[in-house]
């Protein structure tokens, strides 16, 4: 029986789940990570994403140069966190216009998906279906579903990881801290991809900048019961 998808309510927050039709690997190299960064940013505006690339003329010496002409955007949500997987990418946002969280994801959809059909030579769909989306509705749930998001890449070097534990955890931690593809750097002071989030709502749930890093380390080393990640997963 498919489950019901939630209300989508202006400054209301989501969890959601973007994630390749099965067999299609989503990010073959950088920069195609780097193209979703970009997409993220540059499809979180109402406008037409056209509109962000209209050039203006300016005269240089004997030159004219075409520059990007800069607006302010409307956005549609506000990302608070964000990772990016091999196969799937993880969202936690707040609407801020009504529809905004379907058009933007509308536009994500289409944006990248002619981006990689045009660079791999393909056609089709390469997301499955309709996007995943869980509504956040407490604090603790907002506290758990940080850690989920930005624990998903210990997959990458712990499979099955939340079933088995982990034994090197140093090694973990360091991981997870240097995982370019997720917001958890910036969370962290690094400056990663830092205009793509806006991180203040969250740090002052988790206690500051430091309070996030102890909760994830936390969480990592003394694992609470799986029950804590199902009110938020969606696999």
């Amino acid at each position: 029986m498919p489950i019901k998808r939630p209300q989508l309510i202006n400054g209301e927050i989501y969890h959601i789940v973007i994630r390749a039709i099965e067999g299609l690997k989503l990010f073959r190299d950088k920069k195609d990570k780097l193209r979703m960064i970009h997409d993220l940013f540059e499809f979180n505006d109402d406008d037409p994403v056209i509109s962000t690339h209209r050039k203006s003329k300016i005269i240089k010496g004997t030159r004219t140069v075409l520059v990007p002409l800069k607006k302010k955007r409307k956005m549609l949500v506000e990302i608070l966190a964000f990772c990016l997987m091999p196969n799937h990418v993880h969202l936690l946002v707040r609407q801020l216009r009504e529809g905004g969280i379907s058009k933007f994801m509308r536009k994500i959809g289409a944006g990248y998906g002619i981006y990689y059909n045009k660079k791999y030579k393909r056609t089709g769909h390469i997301f499955q279906g309709k996007y995943r989306i869980v509504h956040i509705k407490t604090q603790e749930q907002l506290k758990t579903v940080f850690v989920y998001i930005h624990s998903n890449p210990v997959s990458l070097i712990v499979p099955n990881w939340k079933e088995k534990g982990i034994k090197e955890i140093k090694k973990v931690i360091n991981f997870l801290e240097n995982y370019k593809w997720s917001s958890y750097p910036d969370y962290l002071e690094k400056k990663n991809f830092p205009s793509l989030t806006n991180r203040e709502f969250l740090t002052k749930i988790m206690d500051g900048f430091k309070g996030c890093q102890e909760f994830v380390n936390g969480w990592l080393q003394f694992k609470k019961e799986s029950a804590d990640f199902n009110q938020v997963a969606i696999e």
